[in-house]
């Protein structure tokens, strides 16, 4: 019998139902929730990941204002657009896009930002609360975020569970370890230097895969009874985006398992949301 699915949309929309109130909650304090994102060049994904912040934002009561830049803007003129963005106190939130171009230095940029302000938890102080567990300090990782909330909300058990992470990556592995460390799961990260990945994951009662590698994690390397989340997004040849996870052949095996598209991902546009709203209340506006 296949695996059930673990659809984002449906928790996506809840999320969604949950920031309108807050939303306007936050408008009748005399706040309006504002997010400024930055866009230095036409990469593609980046300009179709922009526009889909002002379109979610604008069903959420929440103002999302898109900055683009060329590709040959200089560094110093990023950084003092983000330093203006800092210091508007209409702005709450500012999320810069990735990739940034060549000559542009991605940590420069990422610890210029207000660490009150950094709603994709990019900054070093973000990234220092989340290692330290005072999650209820920082702003954290969109997807990260979206892998805990998918969990919890389809009521999968963290405590005590033994998690097999693949991936170690800054954007999603690191703070993943984090977030399930603190909800006191039992981690065992695997990545490109693990030997026998397998036996690790076929081991493991949760697997989360987030390598960046498609089709990574195979059928025959999963269990019957196993919950399985797929964090990754690779383009494929022929148009469309698949996971980490081989999905034909671990959903005939595994309990439950996120599909690609329609899993993780479409989570993370509202998390932001959601950030912006965390950020508000940091600030002490809300």
């Amino acid at each position: 019998m296949p695996a059930e699915l673990i659809k984002g949309m449906p928790i996506a929309n809840k999320i969604r139902e949950e920031i309108v109130v807050e939303v306007e909650q936050i408008k009748a304090k005399g706040v309006n929730p504002k997010l400024a994102v930055v866009l230095v060049g036409d990469d593609e994904a980046s300009v179709v990941y922009a526009r889909s912040k002002e379109k979610v934002g604008d069903k959420l009561g929440i103002q999302v204002e898109l900055t683009v830049k060329p590709e040959s803007t200089p560094e110093e003129d990023v950084l003092s657009l983000i330093d203006s963005l800092n210091a508007d106190e209409n702005v709450h939130g500012i999320l810069v896009e990735l990739p940034l171009p060549k000559g542009i230095s991605k940590e420069k940029v990422m610890a210029r930002l207000d660490p009150l302000k950094d709603v994709d938890g990019v900054h070093p102080i973000n990234r220092g609360y989340l290692l330290g567990g005072q999650e209820q300090l920082a702003l954290i990782p969109a997807t990260p975020l979206a892998c805990i909330e998918l969990m919890e909300r389809a009521g999968i058990q963290l405590r005590g569970k033994r998690v097999a992470l693949v991936g170690r990556g800054d954007t999603v592995g690191r703070p993943l370890a984090s977030l399930l460390i603190k909800r006191d799961a039992t981690i065992t990260v695997c990545h490109t230097k693990t030997v026998d990945i397998p036996s690790i994951t076929k081991a493991a009662e949760i697997v989360v895969v987030a390598a960046g590698f498609a089709g990574l994690v195979k059928g025959d390397m999963l269990s019957p009874g196993q919950v399985v989340i797929d964090a990754g997004i690779n383009a494929k040849e022929e148009g469309g985006i698949t996971g980490d996870v081989e999905f034909d052949t671990a959903v005939e095996i595994v309990k439950a398992i996120t599909p690609v598209p329609g899993g993780v991902g479409s989570l993370t546009t509202t998390i932001i949301m959601n950030n912006l709203l965390k950020a508000v209340k940091l600030q002490g506006k809300g």
